[in-house]
């Protein structure tokens, strides 16, 4: 029989700053962003509604929907490079090589440097004036090309690259936490019916590490639609609005055109699409909890 714990009066107590700032600061400034973006607010709040006014005209902004369209595309690509890369790093740990923590905290290193320090690398190895191309094309190699970052057809993807070399480190360390916690029994197993050990991590170690794999794609995820100064740092946007994402969208406007009203319509968009990204996952772990304490 499952055992009735008595409220802690303390504990609600010392809990109680905790939820004012949740309720008043959090989830306050939430609703009062989405009361401004039904009026025509410019540089100051305004109480004059205009209804779905500000919404109509956002969804109108070709710039707006170029930076869905873009944070689309480096969504995708960037959770699936890092869970990809992340994995293959963690499985070649896993190998028990030498000098492991050497690898281990080259490969982590990025993920503590800020995304705008990372956009400031990357944008200087991709100038074609200054990095990459310019030390090869100086060796004598003068019909080498890399210009993807002044280059309106791949400069997405130079945004996704550095965003991969930033993030697969966070998911190696979970991955690999995963598999040093699965039992020896099964690779001696594996081991016994000649299993190759590329089958044997896909077939597997890779299923058993679907809920950690899953959470750090989760969190990738949600700091997808917050993307902001890895594109200021390597882009600024451009070229045209190849690189604009959301995030730069609503700070251009509330900072830079005073519009606050579009502003705070393209935040609560953004919002919506952090409840789109975690309901799946949070759903799912509603179930598993749910089979669990049924079985």
């Amino acid at each position: 029989m499952p055992i009735k714990r008595k409220p802690n009066l303390s504990s609600t107590i010392a809990l109680l700053p905790t939820w004012f700032v949740a309720v008043v600061v959090f989830i306050g400034t939430m609703a009062w962003s989405i009361r401004l973006s039904f009026t025509n607010s410019t540089l100051f709040p305004s109480s004059t509604y205009v209804g779905f006014a500000q919404y109509s005209k956002l969804f109108s902004s070709a710039k707006w929907l170029a930076s869905l369209q873009n944070v689309l595309i480096f969504g995708l690509l960037y959770v699936a490079g890092c869970l990809l890369l992340g994995f293959l790093l963690a499985a070649a740990l896993d190998r028990k090589i030498r000098f492991e923590s050497a690898f281990r905290t080259i490969f982590l290193y990025p993920y503590a440097m800020s995304f705008v320090v990372t956009g400031l690398i990357w944008q200087w190895m991709l100038n074609p004036t200054l990095g990459i191309q310019a030390s090869m094309r100086s060796l004598g190699w003068e019909s080498f090309v890399l210009d993807w970052v002044v280059n309106r057809d791949m400069a997405i993807y130079a945004l996704v690259l550095a965003g991969v070399w930033q993030g697969a480190g966070l998911v190696m360390v979970i991955a690999l936490a995963g598999m040093r916690g699965i039992e020896a029994e099964q690779w001696k197993a594996a081991r016994i019916d000649g299993i190759p050990v590329w089958r044997i991590y896909v077939s597997i170690i890779l299923p058993q590490l679907g809920p950690a794999l899953a959470a750090a794609g989760m969190l990738l995820a949600m700091g997808v639609i917050k993307t902001y100064d890895i594109v200021v740092a390597m882009t600024n946007g451009g070229p045209g609005n190849a690189t604009e994402v959301p995030a730069k969208f609503i700070m251009d406007n509330l900072f830079g055109r005073q519009n606050l009203g579009l502003a705070t319509a393209g935040a609560t968009v953004l919002v919506l699409g952090v409840i789109i990204a975690v309901a799946p996952f949070r759903y799912a772990m509603h179930m598993r909890n749910r089979a669990k304490g049924g079985a």
